[in-house]
């Protein structure tokens, strides 16, 4: 009797060969003890299927199919199965066959030594065949359920974010599938695409989850949004540094409560991504400046203030106009002292006083009236972010 025949005997036993296999895995494979995991039929059924094939090699001489291995490798993936011990449980089954085999051939005097170290041989160099084809069926599920997690994920924050999501069940629900407590405070970021396609805040999310605050990513053609929870007690302390570090336009909302409110909590930050002055990086907070998230929700309305309140002196020659408003602006930071801001511009404090007093006979208001003084200060504010096609800003070292 030859090896083949051998093999042959044991295929004859092939049910009773599965389930013992399945049962000596099952006995040492830890994954592979958990019923609600893997079925103890399913893992029966892929133990008969692959010794079948193997057995054929032997039995029949022919080339092992390796599509078992490769459904059972897909299906492992699915179950969330390491896939360390999907091959050790490989393993260990190509093992208990090889021990059959022997056993079976000791039984039979015709059957050599030679015989069984080639088939020893030819047996491992099958496990290797079948452990190639079980993880690259592995890795290539794996892929493809990574992506519909992520398309699945991606639809989820995009629903949060437009609103599309309204029942408290499913809002609930939809926070616990993108790993977000169900209960605020939360905060949504709004940052800048510089390019068609580009990430301005690589690997932020994974940073963040580190740094033990759970987020929410959804990536657009004009911004990368993000909705993070701040539940944690340096939150806000944290994501402030992880943003800063990649040096992108970023706008952030208020703190809220319910994620019924993300639709809100998006527009503000898009409002403070829109206030952000100049063109670099940067990270601007709705509630830093709410007179910036004004001028950015209405520029156009915001364009008409400046020229109500400051018509007059813009229609100045360029030189003249640049230095009110450069001494204007100083003024305001200077919180309208006007020795500190002739100390902060190099010049006479009575110089800057016959320049404020320039300011308030040309618009006729008065830095000394309050309502005046509110006009002023909104239509500078909103020169600085919304700057005039001619080049006017306030504060800009080309100033003055």
């Amino acid at each position: 009797m030859s090896l083949s025949e051998v093999s042959a005997a044991l295929r004859a036993r092939l049910p009773e060969l599965g389930e013992r296999m399945a049962v000596r895995i099952r006995a040492e494979v830890e994954a592979y003890a958990d019923e609600s995991l893997i079925p103890f039929a399913s893992l029966r059924e892929s133990c008969t299927a692959n010794a079948d094939q193997l057995l054929g090699r032997f039995a029949l001489d022919a080339e092992p199919d390796v599509g078992p291995a490769e459904r059972t490798g897909r299906l492992r993936a699915e179950q969330g199965v390491p896939l360390a011990d999907t091959l050790h449980a490989y393993r260990i089954g190509f093992g208990y066959l090889w021990e059959r085999l022997v056993d079976e051939a000791r039984r039979h005097p015709e059957v050599t030594d030679a015989h069984l170290v080639a088939g020893s041989s030819e047996i491992w160099a099958q496990f290797g065949r079948y452990a190639e084809a079980v993880a690259a069926a592995y890795r290539e599920a794996s892929a493809e359920l990574a992506l519909r997690r992520e398309a699945r994920r991606s639809a989820l924050v995009e629903a949060l974010f437009t609103g599309a999501l309204a029942d408290r069940t499913t809002l609930w629900e939809t926070a616990r599938q993108l790993g977000l407590p169900e209960r605020g405070p939360y905060a949504v970021v709004a940052a800048a695409v510089p390019d068609p396609g580009g990430e301005p805040l690589p690997g932020i999310e994974g940073a963040l989850r580190q740094a033990g605050v759970p987020s929410a990513w959804r990536l657009l053609p004009d911004a990368q949004l993000g909705l993070l929870s701040l539940t944690h007690p340096d939150a806000e302390s944290l994501i402030g540094r992880a943003l800063r570090r990649r040096s992108a336009r970023v706008g952030v909302s208020p703190r809220f409560d319910s994620l019924r409110d993300t639709p809100q909590a998006l527009r503000f930050a898009r409002l403070a991504l829109a206030g952000l002055p100049g063109e670099g990086p940067g990270v601007a907070r709705f509630d830093d400046s709410p007179l910036a998230m004004l001028v950015a929700a209405a520029p156009a309305e915001a364009a008409r203030l400046v020229e109500t309140v400051l018509g007059p002196v813009l229609g100045l020659p360029a030189p003249e106009r640049a230095r009110l408003l450069h001494t204007l602006g100083h003024w305001f930071t200077h919180g309208g002292v006007a020795t500190e801001t002739a100390s902060g511009l190099f010049i006479h404090p009575n110089t800057v006083r016959y320049r404020l007093r320039r300011v308030e006979k040309l618009t006729g208001r008065s830095l000394s009236d309050p309502a005046d003084l509110a006009d002023l200060g909104a239509a500078l504010h909103t020169l600085r972010l919304v700057p005039r096609p001619d080049g006017d800003a306030v504060n800009g070292n080309h100033l003055g």
